[in-house]
């Protein structure tokens, strides 16, 4: 009845009778992969070196960003001045390097079960990420081998504007060939949820790292679960939710 309820409101939000569930797009740091707590680090560490202020709990509000956005915003309230495209690119490789000098990140619990789910459900699935981490992009078919492909990805190489504009679901959604009512979001990010939402889907946020559930539920969540294994959990029940709510 919780999952039929919120379905519920969000139908009645965007003037729709049914969601007719196509595809489902999701983030990859913090749902995929337990990447966070390298990126938080490795952020916190380049942007310090740079005499900025920035720690590694701030990362968490900034995931989904692309490194340009990020590094203008924080020059921006630090600097009072945007860094020049010299200052983006070291800055961005260095904290590249040293993520991809941490230990390798986790696949996350639950995750693999739940893509197989989804796949035996026949519904698509889109990588939609403001990461441009070549290292665990390149991962992603080792330990999802099938889900993802080039033509089913979308990542900062491909958008002028990441979250939480709507550009990277709205290009997600293109990449499925579906329109907003054929889809949902898995995200674990406030930015990511905010630009799910702008771009009409619904969205299920998973509380996997630091965060209070409020950030992710004043971002515009309609579902939220602590974690991928609960959502794997959970999904015959969100799915037959899905197949059998109307408005």
């Amino acid at each position: 009845m919780m999952f039929q309820d919120s379905i519920l409101h969000y139908l009645s939000q965007n003037n729709l009778t049914q969601i007719d569930l196509k595809a489902v797009l999701f983030d990859m740091d913090g749902v995929l992969f337990d990447s966070m707590p390298i990126h938080a680090y490795a952020w916190a560490k380049t942007l310090q070196e740079q005499g900025v202020v920035f720690t590694e709990e701030e990362a968490y509000l900034h995931e989904g960003r692309t490194g340009s956005g990020t590094i203008n915003l924080i020059f921006n309230r630090e600097l009072k001045r945007d860094a020049t495209d010299e200052e983006i690119q070291r800055i961005y490789k260095r904290k590249s390097s040293l993520f991809d000098q941490s230990p390798e990140a986790n696949v996350m619990p639950g995750a693999i079960e739940l893509l197989q789910q989804i796949r035996e459900n026949g519904l698509n699935r889109i990588l939609v990420t403001g990461s441009g981490q070549k290292a665990l992009l390149g991962k992603l078919e080792h330990h999802f081998p099938g889900h993802f492909n080039k033509f089913k990805m979308v990542t900062a190489y491909d958008v002028i504007k990441g979250k939480p504009d709507p550009e990277p679901y709205l290009q997600g959604l293109n990449k499925a060939g579906v329109k907003a009512c054929n889809a949902i979001v898995v995200e674990n990010a406030p930015l990511g949820v905010e630009s799910a939402k702008a771009a009409g889907i619904f969205t299920i946020a998973v509380n996997t790292g630091k965060l209070k559930n409020h950030h992710l539920l004043d971002a515009g969540a309609d579902l939220l679960f602590p974690g991928m294994q609960a959502l794997n959990e959970a999904w015959p029940e969100v799915y037959q939710a899905f197949q059998s709510t109307i408005c």
